[in-house]
């Protein structure tokens, strides 16, 4: 079966988790040392650790986030635009940070394409995490990301 060069998939419908899932709860466990059958979800809370789709999700964010302040290389910043810069006319989403979306022809390929992926991502992402300047940007969106996650009881 052919491995994609995009970003992972985010269905898990009949999908077994991805051995980072399992090296992440075998970390959790062994700082706690818990026994296998216990519970690991009030460990990764309790460590502030993030589920491995979050993990993802927050690596792709940080390199969208460079791609549009110019951090990033130059090959993965082109791919990446704003819907401001597509549209001649004055939009009412001209004053937001939307990125603008490709439209794509393979489902399980297009999608998980690089500016696919992290546009929709972004697009996604709420009005004060995208709004962040550099450095708080990443501890906003791991809040995010850990109320997603583990939201509150």
């Amino acid at each position: 079966m052919p491995r994609s060069l995009g970003c992972p998939s985010t269905s898990t419908a009949d999908v077994p988790a991805p051995p980072i899932t399992s090296v992440l709860n075998a970390a959790a466990r062994l700082i706690y040392r818990k026994s296998r059958c216990q519970h690991v979800t009030p460990l990764l809370r309790e460590l502030h650790w993030l589920w491995s789709k979050e993990r993802v999700d927050f690596k792709l964010a940080v390199l969208i986030f460079r791609c549009l302040h110019g951090l990033a290389p130059c090959y993965l910043s082109d791919d990446i635009r704003r819907v401001t810069d597509t549209n001649r006319r004055l939009l009412r989403s001209a004053s937001s940070s939307a990125l603008f979306v490709r439209p794509t022809r393979l489902v399980t390929m297009g999608n998980r394409a690089f500016p696919v992926a992290g546009s929709r991502l972004w697009n996604n992402l709420p009005y004060e995490v995208t709004s962040a300047p550099t450095l708080p940007f990443s501890s906003r969106l791991t809040t995010y990301l850990f109320q997603l996650s583990f939201p509150p009881d």
